[in-house]
């Protein structure tokens, strides 16, 4: 009798640890940065860490689960729950956000999450849900995006990038942003840019300090210009399909700890500019101001030419540009 009342408390306990693990809310995230990067290591903590016992946060990075750019529609077909996009990735399906990736668009970090707490991007976000399927839960900063390169010269306007080979992620709407700066663009994936630069295939690429120092791009690197071209942010994901599964409770638990990303990565990444770029300049890299307002008129004169601004949402430029 007590061997069967004890076996029958087994069974028991094991249907209810299995119940409690089938109830547990699986998230499967993708990236393309690499496992050692800080921002791997803060979204493990701020954001994994953050959502409890209730979920099974499982993050993917160096494009080990899906290549750069292939995130938007693995996520589309069910394949993938999370992902860190790029406002490029969305132009295909959500011509309106556009307007988000054009250079020059904010003047710096402040004014950039000015904008984004403005109200002013809800229409946006709404048809990114509604056209791409995919939910928006935070933007973190991941720092100014500068052009950094291999040469014997200061490129000071969007002429001296005239034949200059430039690292560009693929896709049309980046490939734009380098064309429109004055260069030569070559689409490499960002886990391949230390490579190229390496064997001369490219000549620059035009990620931030952060990036820079945790791909060890600045071994190979000997100038940065300090354009701010792009003050980059990307957009931190969720498929529909998933957010819908879940409860209100869930749902807002996920929404909590994506703001707590946010705001831990944002001030990473501000110390860290600060810090990165006094050491680079400490080990010899020479860092400089171009002509901002030369790179500027540039843009504009290019993204009319092509009427990449076609899609824009009416006046919504000029606001953002109006923002403190």
């Amino acid at each position: 009798m007590r061997k069967t009342l004890t076996s029958a408390l087994a069974i028991l306990g094991l249907t209810a640890t299995m119940a409690a693990a089938q109830d547990k809310v699986e998230l499967i995230y993708s990236d393309t940065v690499q496992e050692n990067d800080i921002r791997t290591t803060t979204l493990r903590k701020e954001f994994g860490e953050c959502l409890g016992d209730q979920f099974d946060f499982q993050s993917y990075h160096g494009a080990t689960l899906f290549k750069q750019g292939t995130e938007l529609t693995a996520m589309q077909r069910g394949n993938l729950d999370m992902a860190n996009l790029a406002i490029f990735d969305f132009y295909n399906q959500v011509p309106s956000t556009k307007v988000l990736g054009a250079p020059f668009l904010f003047r710096d970090f402040a004014h950039m999450r000015a904008a984004w707490n403005s109200g002013a991007l809800d229409g946006i976000l709404a048809e990114i849900e509604e056209k791409a399927q995919v939910k928006v839960l935070a933007n973190p900063y991941i720092g100014a995006r500068h052009l950094g390169y291999k040469g014997d010269s200061e490129i000071m306007t969007p002429a001296d990038l005239d034949g200059v080979k430039l690292r560009m992620p693929p896709g049309e709407g980046w490939q734009l942003v380098g064309r429109a700066m004055g260069a030569t663009t070559v689409p490499v994936p960002f886990s391949e840019v230390y490579t190229a630069l390496q064997t001369g295939a490219i000549d620059g690429q035009d990620n931030g300090f952060p990036a820079t120092r945790s791909m060890k791009f600045d071994e190979v690197l000997n100038h940065i210009g300090k354009t701010g071209h792009l003050i980059a942010n990307n957009q931190f994901t969720i498929s529909m399909a998933k957010w819908n599964e879940m409860t209100e409770e869930q749902q807002a638990k996920v929404q909590e700890c994506a703001v707590n990303f946010e705001a831990a990565l944002d001030q990473i990444t501000l110390d860290q500019e600060n810090e990165l770029e006094a050491d680079m300049i400490a080990n010899g890299m020479i860092v400089y101001t171009p002509d901002l307002a030369a790179f500027a008129a540039n843009v504009q004169k290019v993204y009319a030419e092509e009427g990449a601004d076609a899609d824009w949402p009416e006046g919504l430029y000029e606001q953002i540009n109006a923002m403190q």
